[in-house]
């Protein structure tokens, strides 16, 4: 399914918008998933000669945990609503709140080295209930003091799950790479629509932001789990 950047933009704010309304955590079982169901689930995001030899976390009621180990230095996780943008576009930070979302990822070495640790720090925030301001206040603080590694290069991540769940109005989008480019801008990029070319998506200029990369042409992964969770 192709989107039109038109499309994807009203989506995501339309999504942000509802969330918004009295936006507040579900029960924490809600954003919970059968682990045979999230690894088939996370494996999705890459094609098999990747994942089939990735290391896959799987969220507990503490934060992810190895659930298969790999041997290519990728790290396959289902990224939940605390995967939300840390600073902008701000409506889209709301999506902490979505107990539904799914974003099967595939980090690659180098962004499991990076992205994978910030990702994680969101989720044990998001876990203890935190809001996205706070949340974004003790990313900066962890980014700054250290205790966070520094996003220094580029790194990729693979998105192209047919199962994914990405917020309201959008579900599974279609496949892409995610590009971690520290301190971009769309002006950098053209100043493109997201949906038909690259774009930045997340957080542009700071340390996290994201690039999107529409695969056209490439088709969408199936999760192999019979048992899989929607």
């Amino acid at each position: 399914m192709r989107w039109t950047g038109a499309v994807v933009i009203f989506a995501m704010s339309f999504a942000a918008s509802v969330l918004a309304r009295g936006a507040k955590y579900s029960a924490m079982s809600d954003y919970m998933m059968e682990p045979d169901a999230e690894i088939a689930l996370a494996k999705s995001a890459a094609p098999e000669n990747i994942s089939g030899h990735a290391s896959v976390k799987v969220l507990t009621a503490t934060g992810y945990k190895v659930a298969v180990e790999g041997n290519n230095g990728f790290v396959c996780v289902v990224l939940r609503g605390w995967g939300a943008p840390t600073f902008t576009p701000a409506g889209n930070r709301e999506l902490v709140y979505d107990s539904k979302l799914r974003a099967p990822i595939c980090f690659d070495p180098v962004a499991s080295r990076t992205v994978l640790p910030y990702q994680e720090l969101r989720t044990k925030l998001g876990l203890e209930g935190k809001d996205p301001e706070a949340i974004a206040s003790r990313v900066s603080t962890a980014y700054s003091t250290g205790e966070l590694p520094k996003m220094e290069g580029v790194s990729f991540a693979y998105m192209w799950s047919a199962d994914s769940n990405l917020g309201p109005g959008i579900g599974a989008w279609h496949p892409h790479m995610m590009v971690y480019a520290p301190y971009y801008t769309n002006a950098m990029l053209g100043n493109n629509e997201c949906g038909g070319a690259p774009c930045v998506s997340d957080d542009a200029g700071t340390p996290f932001t994201v690039v999107v990369i529409p695969m056209h042409g490439i088709t969408a992964i199936k999760a192999k789990s019979v048992a899989l969770q929607k």
